[in-house]
């Protein structure tokens, strides 16, 4: 069983049709924790603001026990942004799996804030990439990024150099949406499932 966090802030849509394409035979969508533990890998999706995501994770009784799972997690976007020790939008403490903090990307000169559309990885590194070629292209959107940490696994540049994916121990996250992001994307997806 593949489950999908589902706790009121996602693009659960996506993430639904992304596996589906990947050959996940319905894909189960549930906040119970007792489901999410039986579950073979789980996704936690996220869009909009951190502090609200984090606040509905709270809310469903799962902030604590997401770090608790055993079995593959994918942060996707936001979701990836929970699963960091603080995000500087809204100033919340988040769930301290990776070993890092979000922060907002700061103007510059010629700088677009939120960064929107492809842009490459490089330097992959776990399974989660296996077969994808350095500076492959995937998609973004957001005004936050996870800074640079011993748990980065791709990184991108947008005015600065910051991680594109996390991963530690069982936990794994994409600030990227690999459900948009084409057939890097459903390489991604499909190598997750395979963890």
């Amino acid at each position: 069983m593949i489950a999908i966090v589902d706790y009121g802030v996602g693009n659960i849509r996506s993430v639904v049709n992304a596996l589906t394409r990947a050959g996940v035979v319905e894909p189960v969508l549930t906040a119970d924790c007792e489901l999410l533990r039986k579950a073979d890998k789980v996704v936690l999706p996220g869009v909009g603001d951190a502090s609200c995501a984090m606040a509905a994770l709270k809310d469903c009784g799962l902030a604590e026990f997401i770090p608790t799972l055993a079995q593959p997690v994918l942060g996707i976007c936001v979701g990836l942004q929970l699963m960091c020790r603080r995000s500087e939008e809204g100033d919340v403490a988040c769930m301290g799996i990776f070993d890092t903090d979000v922060v907002r990307f700061k103007p510059a000169e010629g700088l677009k804030i939120p960064h929107m559309g492809w842009n490459s990885i490089s330097g992959l590194k776990t399974d989660l990439f296996k077969g994808l070629k350095e500076d492959s292209f995937v998609y973004y959107v957001h005004s936050f990024y996870p800074q640079l940490c011993g748990d980065t696994i791709a990184t991108t540049t947008h005015g600065v150099a910051f991680s594109g994916a996390l991963a530690r121990g069982n936990f794994y996250g994409t600030q990227f949406h690999p459900e948009k992001s084409g057939e890097v994307g459903a390489a991604i997806i499909k190598n997750f499932l395979e963890l």
